[in-house]
């Protein structure tokens, strides 16, 4: 017997919004659905490595992400399994340890806690509860090292999970030859 989908009120009116929006405006919805991944080339100008240096990103996550062209790859390659928002946490979190100005490190705390951090944050990054709760002691009075604890989970959770799917991908796999 079919059985009718019941969906509480607000989810459906929620669901209602969102496809709303997506017919409003059909050019993003079908960015939104179908992503193109762009070449390295196209994501940043920066010179293409050799292959052995290529080589020695399979061994260190933290080397292919202080190489410019490395980092777009990766990057690319992190958006075509829709699971960027970890690398985009962690450039984030660099970018934020850069900053200077109490106002400006402020601002990006609360931009990156949005982002990333709150709980259905729209590219919420998948850390315990205890590195989510002393992250949020942390921007009581942001610091450089505000998101240290969670950038380094993070960090750790690319380096075992999607560092070894991207080192077995095609385009890896090219840049190597």
């Amino acid at each position: 017997p079919d059985l009718p989908l019941l969906l509480p009120s607000c989810r459906a009116k929620e669901i209602k919004t969102k496809l709303g929006t997506l017919l409003q405006k059909p050019d993003s919805a079908i960015d939104f659905i179908i992503p193109y991944p762009e070449k390295p080339e196209k994501l940043h100008k920066a010179q293409k490595p050799s292959p052995e240096e290529a080589l020695q990103w399979r061994d260190s996550l933290e080397r292919l992400l202080q190489n410019p062209y490395g980092l777009a790859s990766f990057h690319s390659f992190l958006r075509s399994e829709f699971s960027e928002e970890n690398i985009e946490f962690w450039v984030a979190c660099e970018d934020y340890k850069k900053t200077k100005s109490p106002m400006k490190m402020a601002e990006k705390a609360k931009k990156i806690y949005e982002e990333f951090i709150q709980t259905e944050a729209p590219k919420e990054v998948n850390i315990d509860h205890f590195t989510k709760a002393v992250t949020m002691k942390n921007l009581v009075e942001p610091s450089p090292s505000s998101f240290d604890m969670a950038q380094k989970r993070i960090f750790a959770l690319m380096e075992k999970d999607s560092l070894p799917r991207f080192v077995r991908s095609e385009f890896y796999q090219e840049l190597i030859k």
